[in-house]
């Protein structure tokens, strides 16, 4: 009898264990999803505060293009405006917050547009150093998204791996969404001059 109660407090002790592994690494993956979309915020942030500089020193070079350097200004306001919290990411609210981003990017790429017809506003230093910056923004965002994915993709897999995914059920450890591609990405963007 004594044997027996060893044995089975032996198999309670591990399953315990092993839960208590289970939970904790599913929290450590959860965090690295949150921690890799605060990156990508950040990187989104530091577009937002060096667009107000990019608009400035275009205005004083291209001021009857205002048409343009208005959109880039609301499209900057829409898309800081639209907040979402990592612990609240939806599909949806990945995609609106996706969308609002992706208005910045196109009133940038008309900007960068009228930099093209402009060879004085080209050739002005401080242009070029934004210009500069907003590419390397760019870059950034596309890195921060694709470490984003791979948290979301790692964690993502956690939980529905037998046997973590009776853990993750039990505790509410529900999927991440991807960063996806915008509609259309795939096609190269038409520049008219």
């Amino acid at each position: 009898m004594k044997k027996t109660l060893w044995i089975l407090l032996a198999i309670v002790a591990v399953v315990v264990v092993w839960g208590y592994s289970v939970y904790n690494g599913l929290v450590e993956k959860e965090e690295a999803v949150h921690s890799a979309w605060s990156n990508v915020e950040t990187q989104y942030q530091r577009r937002a505060d060096l667009i107000p500089n990019l608009v400035n020193t275009v205005k004083g070079y291209a001021t009857h293009e205002k048409e343009t350097l208005d959109a880039v200004v609301e499209a900057r306001s829409k898309a800081t405006s639209l907040n979402v919290a990592a612990a609240d990411l939806t599909p949806e609210r990945l995609a609106a917050y996706q969308q609002a981003q992706e208005g910045v990017r196109s009133a940038l790429g008309r900007l960068i547009a009228i930099a093209e017809n402009y060879p004085d506003l080209k050739a002005n230093s401080n242009f070029q150093e934004l210009q500069a910056q907003l590419e390397g923004t760019e870059n950034r965002i596309a890195v921060a998204r694709t470490g984003f994915n791979e948290k979301t993709r790692a964690y993502n897999v956690s939980i529905r791996r037998f046997p973590t995914n009776l853990i993750a059920g039990i505790f509410s450890f529900d999927a991440k969404p991807y960063f996806d591609a915008n509609e259309g990405a795939q096609n190269a963007p038409e520049v008219v001059f």
